[in-house]
């Protein structure tokens, strides 16, 4: 089967049932990937959470998804609205053009902090993946 790439994965996205089972929800915006790359006409989504590759209408896969999980992740941990005061144009710009990313707090967990940040990398080959994401978070559970 081939990976879905969903490129729209946001808080808004995800549905939480009694059980604290997350499911994402609104494949409007995914492509089934077939080939290394997807490409998109079409820039539509969220920018507060889309990955630079997206935001200049690049040529994405999923570590795309990966990380805008980084931004959802972030939010858990601050508690906070990504890019807060910034107008979707601004973000686009801040992100796609001058690689600006969100503010981590100090009082963050560093695993976790090291985590978002990897899932941030501007390069897309070298963020995790998400089998790699689920290991490391598993072992975090445990501590």
């Amino acid at each position: 089967n081939p990976t879905i790439v969903h490129r729209d994965l946001k808080t808004p996205n995800l549905l939480v049932d009694k059980n604290w089972v997350i499911k994402v929800c609104d494949f409007g915006l995914s492509r089934m990937k077939h080939h290394t790359f997807l490409s998109s006409k079409s820039t539509a989504g969220t920018p507060e959470w889309m990955a630079p590759e997206i935001l200049r209408n690049e040529p994405a896969n999923e570590k795309c998804d990966v990380y805008s999980f980084g931004v959802v992740l972030w939010e858990l941990v601050t508690l906070r609205i990504p890019w807060k005061g910034l107008n979707p144009m601004q973000v686009v710009g801040a992100v796609g053009f001058q690689n600006r990313r969100l503010e981590i707090p100090e009082d963050i967990d560093p695993m976790v902090a090291q985590i978002i940040l990897e899932c941030w990398q501007t390069e897309p080959h070298l963020r995790p993946s998400f089998a790699q994401l689920m290991s490391r978070l598993r072992r975090l559970q445990r501590l």
